[in-house]
């Protein structure tokens, strides 16, 4: 299961921007953090999105670290990926803090840690991200052109 929202440069949401009814809440998204088996993040590596402490939760993630999602009675894995420009962040498997595990070509070390708000730290073996198979490529294309056309429908309808 996946969930997408898209955003303008302000963070505000398209779904919720020209919907007429506004509702409270995540919008599913706890449920989802809560009861999802896997859960893998994308998003750019900045420090207005990754920052040292959250002004407020609306989805759990690994909350205080190391069992907290199963004191909490979760029996899922909570996020276990985050692909971002610069690298991809795992879960440590006694802190659950986001740890480096992998840096993408042409990325330094000081590029990661000049863009996350906090003290970020790397796995003891950290690989190269490896290219894209030319499946996963065409599989991208796909979808960014699929969704260009999607947006260019809801242009024209607004």
């Amino acid at each position: 299961h996946h969930v997408h929202v898209g955003g303008d440069h302000r963070g505000e949401q398209r779904a919720f921007r020209s919907s007429e009814v506004r509702l409270p809440g995540g919008g599913g998204a706890p449920e989802i953090a809560s009861n999802c088996g896997r859960i893998f993040i994308t998003m750019a590596l900045s420090k207005r999105g990754f920052v040292e402490k959250l002004p407020f939760i609306t989805s759990m993630g690994h909350g205080e670290g190391g069992d907290h999602r199963e004191r909490l009675g979760m029996k899922t894995k909570g996020p276990t990926r985050v692909i971002t420009d610069l690298c991809i962040l795992e879960p440590d498997p006694r802190t659950k803090e986001l740890t480096v595990v992998s840096i993408h070509p042409g990325v330094t070390h000081e590029q990661i840690v000049e863009n996350c708000g906090w003290a970020i730290k790397f796995a003891e073996e950290v690989i190269e991200t490896p290219a894209p198979t030319e499946l996963e490529l065409k599989t991208l294309r796909d979808i960014n052109a699929r969704t260009k056309k999607a947006h260019q429908g809801e242009r024209e309808a607004a």
